[in-house]
């Protein structure tokens, strides 16, 4: 499963790691934790329920999961800005005792990262990082073919590294975080931003006056068309985004850098600039090997991660 603040992602795997079914609903996160958790209990039942299977025939449930997670003990720690409310759930045991069968957690950006490299752009690289860049930015890191998670689950919080010292102030405490300024929420605030300053753009007919309603998913399409106020908003996440890569690249020396989540499908118009200052500021001898490209499986990474995750926890954990 997949849980994030607007959806909820169920697919069914086989032990040889084939997707057998997927269905997506709300998560509703504004209904409170316990509903969630009752809408995910809901999903793995009909699940079950279609396939005729029993927990007996489960050798898992696998959760990536938005917000800080401690996958020692499959705890949500910290919650997600979009996911308020989750904090120090304990999701694996609820939903262990729910089904009597063994439950894994993990962060949802490692999980998408796990499943880039074994199914997705990553395929055949052993040392990858990925930037996940959607209303947040979150990160994944896989070093020498192994998902990295760090002392407790924490690791690859891309999003939460200062790219700008005196920066807007970020939910998380910090200051000049790479997500308020170039994620899709910060293209959208700096969209705002310009237009109530007055600045022409198509956007404009768009929004019929409900400035404050623009996504940046409409900011990428009057981007696509070539519209001025769009492609500067635009330009300006890429090149904070850039300074993010290159900060991943000195420090992990990756093969590859994946860019995924939402944003990413703006394509080069989002990565291009990203990949052109990796070139000029990342040290020659990492800016030189590594290749940087867009994510692959889309908003399915995450559930084929968790497969991934699960399948080799379990049989780390039985041998």
């Amino acid at each position: 499963m997949d849980i994030g603040g607007t959806k909820i992602m169920t697919a069914l795997f086989s032990a040889a790691g084939k997707m057998l079914s997927k269905e997506v609903r709300p998560t509703l996160t504004e209904e409170g934790v316990e509903s969630t958790i009752s809408r995910l209990a809901s999903a793995i039942k009909d699940t079950m329920t279609q396939h005729r299977l029993s927990p007996s025939g489960i050798r898992a449930i696998s959760i990536a999961c938005a917000g800080g997670v401690d996958s020692e003990k499959d705890v949500v720690v910290t919650p997600s800005p979009n996911m308020p409310g989750w904090t120090d759930i304990p999701l694996g045991d609820i939903l262990r005792e729910r089904f009597g069968v063994e439950v894994f957690v993990v962060n949802d950006a490692s999980a998408a990262a796990f499943g880039e490299h074994l199914f997705g752009a990553g395929r055949g690289a052993d040392d990858m990082v990925l930037f996940t860049v959607g209303t947040g930015i979150g990160g994944g890191i896989i070093i020498d073919g192994k998902l990295y998670l760090g002392a407790r689950g924490g690791a690859g919080e891309f999003g939460h590294m200062t790219v700008e010292a005196s920066g807007p102030a970020c939910p998380c405490g910090n200051t000049g975080c790479l997500e308020m300024l170039a994620s899709g929420r910060a293209v959208e605030r700096d969209a705002v931003a310009r237009l109530l300053r007055g600045e022409e753009s198509i956007l404009r007919d768009t929004l019929r006056g409900n400035i404050e309603d623009v996504s940046a998913e409409q900011v990428g399409e009057a981007a696509r068309r070539g519209d001025t106020l769009a492609l500067e908003v635009i330009a300006r996440a890429s090149y904070y985004l850039g300074v993010g890569m290159v900060n991943a690249v000195n420090i992990f020396n990756p093969e590859m850098v994946v860019i995924g989540g939402g944003m990413a499908e703006l394509g080069e118009l989002l990565i291009a600039p990203g990949r052109r200052l990796v070139a000029e500021r990342a040290f020659s001898i990492s800016s030189r090997s590594v290749r940087i490209a867009a994510a692959q499986l889309g908003n399915e990474a995450g559930v084929h991660g968790a497969a991934a995750y699960a399948h080799r926890q379990s049989s780390r954990r039985s041998s």
